[in-house]
């Protein structure tokens, strides 16, 4: 019985061995730099056994390849290519669209709420994203402006009401705002108590990485016929049925009430009535079921809620750090208040240029989301090195490291928000911090006016006070996000 184990594991380990030698030839014979450190598993094997956001493996060979234009990426099933050059990105992204525009995250068909505009792909992803889109035009951003500012005055009085909350955990009590805001602003949902709604639990517990959630995300990227295999899902059951049974009773409170709030349920009202939904340009169809519609909802609440509240926290952050920089953001915030007589307006959020570029340094710096994936769709070739890229090949495309590379911005360790009134400093070629191309973000003006907002509120009322522990700022890890840790923020009320 010792043998045959032994034997086993002989052929385990040899076949690990000679796929570890496949993947380095597959690469070398198309002429691209290959990470050898783990050439079987790659660095999503690394991510799964090791005490670090993948961003910052991804960070490692970005540096250890500095003049390489993309680094080819072993794994145990689904090759990889860590593509670094801003040419080839756009490549990807914009000019060859349509060869790469899978999102590369497996998910499995029953997993009713994976199957939003972000994970879903092809005729599917085209027609939904189509339909969901004009929730976030600049007209509905203005209509529910005041859905948004309430949660932010709401926030405030909370904080004045419960002013041990000062000395808490900053980023968990910033997503009571950004909970509420995306809650009641997107989908028209108001609880009893805004603070104290089982839809912030429920966003703290998918938002909060564990190790079954980490290691569904290496397998995904290692192997999605595994992961299907498994039959993974990527959100629990019971997060599924209580999402899909609010959403349905929104949808159907707001079908009797017949009035118009701009919101994402009045989207959903006004596709359901008129029925199916087909693509003009290739008459695929959809059927806009109340589940289909959850899906996007579910969507729409965890990337309103978790980048919203890093977006905030970080800016916070920064500004303690940066005492000369906080005392230019108060005067900017105060002059909007006394303009606009106390009042603040979508309008008047737009005037606050100086919070607004500190905000923009803040996404450079400490981007929410720190790299993206794409999966290749058809055989297409890089222009940067000519290199071959076959169908099936995932895509990692970098966003912190470009954002921290002195060749594109000059002192990137520096945090100045004035590099954004310098001309020619900032090139959308490496500042990407919402993606780019087909698949941008779709709520990226929503994010910004609703962090806007808030800031600006609790600029008017605290100051701020960042405590770094010792050893510096670090980071949780994380999938995808880019999530500070090892340091605390105090709120501290101003005498105005």
């Amino acid at each position: 019985m010792l043998l045959v184990l032994l034997g086993v594991v002989g052929v385990i380990l040899a076949l690990i061995y000679l796929k570890g030698i496949y993947n380095q030839h597959y690469w070398k014979k198309r002429g691209v730099a290959f990470y050898d450190k783990h050439k079987t598993g790659g660095p999503l094997w690394q991510f799964a056994i090791e005490d670090r956001s993948f961003f910052q493996i991804l960070n490692d060979i970005y540096w250890n390849y500095e003049k390489e234009p993309a680094v080819g990426l072993g794994s145990f099933h689904d090759l990889g290519l860590f593509v670094k050059d801003p040419t080839n990105i756009q490549h990807i992204a914009q000019v060859d669209f349509h060869s790469f525009n899978h999102r590369a995250i497996a998910f499995t068909e029953d997993d009713v709420l994976a199957h939003n505009v972000l994970m879903l792909n092809g005729q599917k992803w085209k027609l939904v994203r189509q339909k969901v889109t004009p929730i976030f035009t600049t007209a509905k951003l203005k209509n529910m402006f005041y859905i948004i500012d309430k949660s932010a005055q709401d926030f405030i009085e909370y904080l004045r009401d419960n002013p041990e909350k000062l000395k808490e955990d900053l980023f968990d009590t910033l997503g009571n705002y950004c909970n509420a805001a995306i809650a009641a602003a997107v989908f028209g949902i108001h609880t009893r108590s805004t603070f104290d709604s089982p839809f912030r639990m429920m966003a703290k517990e998918v938002l909060t990485p564990t190790f079954f959630t980490n290691l569904k995300f290496a397998i995904s990227g290692v192997s999605e016929s595994l992961f299907k295999f498994l039959k993974l899902k990527l959100f629990k059951t019971e997060k599924e049925k209580f999402f899909i049974a609010a959403i349905k009773q929104v949808i159907r409170q707001r079908e009797k009430e017949n009035v118009k709030r701009h919101d994402f349920i009045d989207i959903c009202v006004e596709l359901q009535k008129n029925g199916t939904m087909v693509d003009p340009d290739t008459g695929y169809a959809l059927e806009p079921t109340d589940e289909l519609m959850a899906a996007q909802a579910y969507f729409f609440f965890l990337a309103g809620t978790d980048p919203t509240i890093a977006g905030i926290f970080g800016t916070l952050m920064e500004l303690g750090r940066n005492p000369d920089i906080l005392k230019k953001a108060h005067e900017d915030v105060d002059r909007v208040f006394e303009k606009y007589n106390g009042q603040l307006t979508y309008d008047a959020v737009g005037e606050v240029n100086y919070l607004k570029n500190v905000l923009s340094e803040v996404f450079r710096v400490h981007p929410p989301i720190a790299f993206v994936m794409r999966q290749c769709v058809q055989d297409s070739v890089l222009p940067v090195g000519n290199i071959p890229v076959e169908k099936g090949i995932k895509i990692f495309m970098p966003i912190f490291d470009l954002h921290h590379d002195p060749n594109y911005f000059p002192e990137p360790e520096k945090f100045d928000p004035d590099r954004f009134v310098r001309e020619g400093e900032i090139n959308d070629a490496t500042y990407i911090p919402f993606g780019k191309g087909g698949r941008y973000c779709i709520g990226a003006r929503y994010a910004n006016i609703q962090i806007m907002t808030g800031l600006i509120h609790i600029l008017r009322h605290y100051t701020v006070r960042t405590f770094v522990r010792k050893g510096g700022v670090k980071y949780n890890k994380e999938q995808f996000q880019v999530r500070l840790r090892n340091c605390d923020v105090e709120l501290v009320p101003r005498k105005l």
